[in-house]
Formats: structure tokens, sequence, C-alpha cells
């Protein structure tokens, strides 16, 4: 299994792979992998087969699995990288020995009704294609191998499957205005409508820990502290400080989702001062071209071992980082919301943006023009007062 997109991995609890066999297959042996289930094997005697089942369903084996169970890129809990982040982890493999599918490629018939869950919906896979087959070079190099037969099945992943609403919101603040602008109100879902009981939780709930343990591991409907935009994640910019020659912004990546630890995170952001970007703190970053030639879009990721997991909702539920960007005189500036990032994606999800017309603006030119005229106005009272003393 190879993950091409370029920010959207499969993160714990991990993949699930099913199909239905053409014929009457059974997986006598797996190697890397298991079934969730085994299935009637009533009939074989001896030799049990690993599961006999019609569709069966493959799950990767977890971290620590003895050696002669594994096979290379295997053994992950099921967690598969984003190409982007890093291509040598996105990759997932496991071996099966099939029984009663025939010895040529005459007589093998190709799986159908393939499912990929990632652990969730979201994900539709097309037939299986029958492609050229699969080489192997030896270790020595001197001697390659064939397949009988190999075929390829691509998943495309939506977000409207995955999900009816949102998962995420975007809320800006700055330093030259004192207006916070929150994610919108209902962006994810709405606390008065009834319609999911017991969707959110009042972090002052007593026995809180208690409370969201009830509702169940295996349950992966997002339950989110209590907010007016309801988003299990929420990302916030605010732009920070203004230098002679440089800016800074501060992005905070809140989780409000008690049921679900987001591993291997990423963050991309689309701001047309990323080709000018001098300095990224206690985030990984890399460069991302869309677009060709134009660099405004970035990826960001978490540290290993330092903030590469974003905790659940509560105190630790949070990461963040400052980025420093260089101005460039030609297209700078602070006015018309320029200084807020024109999309940004959670995990590959596409986050909800405040209206344009609330973003934080600057001080505008009628109440500088106020402030002159009121001191012209003084100016001239006080050049009277002095002449009228004189008469």
């Amino acid at each position: 299994m190879y993950n091409f997109q370029q920010y959207r991995h499969i993160q714990a609890p991990g993949w699930s792979l099913g199909w239905t066999w053409a014929k009457k297959e059974v997986i006598w042996t797996m190697v890397g992998g298991q079934t969730t289930e085994q299935g009637d094997c009533s009939k074989y005697k001896g030799n049990i087969p690993h599961c006999c089942k019609k569709d069966p369903t493959v799950v990767d084996m977890l971290p620590g699995t003895p050696y002669n169970q594994q096979i290379a890129n295997c053994c992950k809990g099921g967690v598969i990288n984003s190409w982007g982040q890093d291509p040598a982890t996105a990759v997932s493999s496991f071996q099966v020995s099939v029984g009663a599918a025939g010895t040529t490629n005459k007589t093998v018939r190709v799986p159908k009704n393939f499912t990929l869950k990632a652990p969730g919906p979201g994900y539709t896979c097309g037939p299986a294609k029958i492609v050229k087959p699969t080489k192997f070079v030896s270790a020595d190099g001197r001697r390659v191998t064939q397949a009988m037969m190999t075929w390829n099945v691509t998943c495309t992943y939506s977000q409207f499957l995955a999900q009816k609403t949102p998962t995420c919101c975007v809320s800006l603040s700055s330093f030259y205005n004192d207006t916070i602008v929150p994610c919108p109100t209902c962006t994810c879902g709405c606390q008065s409508n009834g319609t999911q009981r017991g969707s959110c939780v009042d972090p002052e709930t007593p026995h809180l820990a208690s409370v969201v343990s009830d509702h169940g591991k295996k349950n992966y409907v997002p339950l989110v502290q209590c907010t007016k935009h309801m988003c299990p994640i929420r990302i916030h910019w605010h732009v920070k400080l203004n230098y002679k020659e440089y800016w800074r912004v501060k992005i905070t990546i809140t989780n409000f989702n008690y049921r679900m630890n987001y591993t291997q995170w990423n963050l991309v952001v689309q701001h047309p001062n990323f080709d000018n970007l001098t300095t990224l703190f206690s985030f990984n970053y890399k460069s991302l071209t869309p677009y060709g030639s134009i660099n405004d879009t970035a990826m960001l990721w978490g540290v290993k071992f330092y903030n590469d997991l974003l905790m659940q909702a509560g105190p630790s539920g949070n990461v963040q980082s400052e980025l420093l960007f260089r101005k460039d005189a030609s297209t700078f500036t602070f006015e018309k919301g320029w200084a807020f990032p024109h999309r940004i994606y959670f995990n590959g999800d596409n986050c909800v943006m405040p209206p344009p017309d609330a973003y934080p603006y600057l001080p505008n030119a009628g109440s500088r023009w106020e402030v002159s005229l009121i001191t012209l106005v003084v100016t001239l009272m006080s050049s009277m007062a002095v002449v009228l003393t004189y008469i």
C-alpha cells in the first residue's frame, strides 16, 4: 500500500483493507498482517487456514511483532505517513498465502469490492486492474524473478464522505487591532441542535475523565469540548510583531476532541510571503509548489518525539510555533488582510476561514484624518488666543 497523498496520512488506529474473493479462496497463512475474523473453517481437518471468509478484512500488525511474522514495511499499527512528510514511511505491506485460487494466471481470478478504512470512512476504491507482473531482484542483483500476476487498486479520498461537517476552523488576531476574530459560529455543528446527544462536553464538568471514557474507544465520531464553533481542531493565526525588515507570526493548533490524539499531524498553509520564510521554530517545514514556480504554500508538521503528537482536548492539547518572514517591499502590507493566510488544511482537510470582512484591520484612513483635523483646530485656536491677547 502506497500513500501518494502529499499531506494526508493514515493515523492510529490505522488502516483496514477488505475485499471479496472471486471464487472459494481461503487464506492459509499471513505475514505482516492479519484478518480480523477467521470465519467458518469447519470443513478443513488438520491444518486450519488463517481465514475462510468470503470477504476478509486485513489489518496491520502492531510494533513488537515477532520477527518470523514480519515483512518489510509492516507492523506499524496501520499508520502510514504522508508522501510529503516522509516517503520512506508512506508504505505498508503484508504477505498472503492463498489456497483454492488456481495455479496459473489463467485460473487465478482478481478479487473485487475492495474497501479501505483509515480508520473511518472517506476512501472509495476502484476495481482491481491487471498490470505488468512485478519483478523482484535478488540481494546480489544478479537474478530477477517475476510474479505470476499483479494487479493495482486505486483508492481516492473524499472529505465529504468521511464526515458531513468540517473538521477544523481558523481564528485570527493581530498586534495592531484588539479584535480577536473567532471561528464562525456553528462551523462544525451547533450545541443546541439536539441531533446528537452528548456530542460535546463542558470542560468544567465534574469527573470529566469518566464522562469521556464512557463513550468507548472504538467510536471515531469526535467528542468535542463545547464551543461556539464545535470543531475538533482550531488553528489560530496571530500576527505578532513588526520589524523594520521582518514580521513575525504565531500559529497555535488546539485539539478540542476528547476521543483523538493526532499522531504525525500536519498543517498546510497558503500565504504569498512563504517565498521569504526566514526562520521557523519547533515545526518542520517543506515548501510545496502546486502552481509551478509560485512558492506560496508550506507544509508544517511536528518534530519527532517533541510535538509530533497533538494530545486530546485538555491542558496539553495544543502545539504552537512562530514564523519569521522577510518583507518584500513590492508586496508587503498589513492592509486589507494581506497578513493572514488564504487557506489552511489540517491533516488534508480544508479548514473553514472567517469571512474576509471580519479580518482584523489597520486603523483606517478616516481615523487618521480625524486625529489630524482635531490637532489642526487646536493649533488655530491657540494662535487666535495669542492674537486676541495682543490686541
